[in-house]
């Protein structure tokens, strides 16, 4: 491996992984394995709902997989890091998406939008924190926000910024942690793309 004294190493037999490296590697990585370990929870449970015997489903059941993690350097024993401690769940930040004289409500812009999808979905939602409510860099949790106000079921948020970024390019990472930024592709086609803007152009053309 590249990073000294980094390294890990997996025990199939106990279920456990460890990570041992400094706090960058470490942090680095966790969330790989945090989501590695819940799709694995995901499996075990839809092989116990096809039919495992009652002995391998309780198995399955009391096998989870465990990350211990191990930190370098100068770093001690307080500052061990805990997979099992991690969460990758963040909450809703509040924000204002109501209607005032300045600008539209998030709810009435959402539903003359009509995103189809998550990734349709966050890159309105940050289209309508950086054009409306002015912001630069939006947090995770301020996307979560945008969700509940709409009422729509949140997703997995990480990933789907994740994927965004890769894969769309409609939104870019921030410079701070959980935090992402929009992009002119992605400002293109929220503005230009979406249902609203052919309904503009209808009605501005003169009669």
């Amino acid at each position: 491996m590249s990073v000294l004294g980094a390294k890990f190493r997996i025990n199939a037999k106990e279920g456990i992984v460890e990570l041992e490296g400094t706090v960058e590697f470490v942090d680095k990585h966790l969330e790989k394995f945090e989501f590695f370990n819940s799709a694995i929870r995901d499996a075990m449970c839809r092989g116990i709902e096809q039919g495992l015997p009652k002995q391998e489903e309780s198995n399955a059941k009391s096998s989870p997989l465990h990350i211990r993690t191990k930190l370098s350097g100068l770093q001690t024993n307080n500052t061990k890091h805990s997979g099992s401690k991690q969460s990758l769940t963040l909450p809703p930040i509040p924000v204002d998406l109501k209607a005032n004289d300045n600008k539209i409500g998030l709810r009435e812009f959402f539903a003359q939008k009509k995103p189809s999808n998550h990734y349709e979905k966050t890159a309105v939602f940050a289209y309508y924190l950086s054009q409306f409510n002015k912001k630069t860099e939006i947090r995770y949790g301020e996307i979560l926000c945008c969700y509940e106000e709409v009422d729509e079921k949140k997703p997995s948020i990480i990933d789907i910024i994740k994927n965004s970024i890769r894969y769309k390019g409609w939104l870019e990472p921030g410079y701070d942690k959980f935090t992402t930024r929009l992009t002119i592709s992605g400002e293109n086609f929220v503005k230009f793309d979406l249902p609203l803007q052919k309904t503009n152009l209808l009605l501005e053309q003169p009669l």
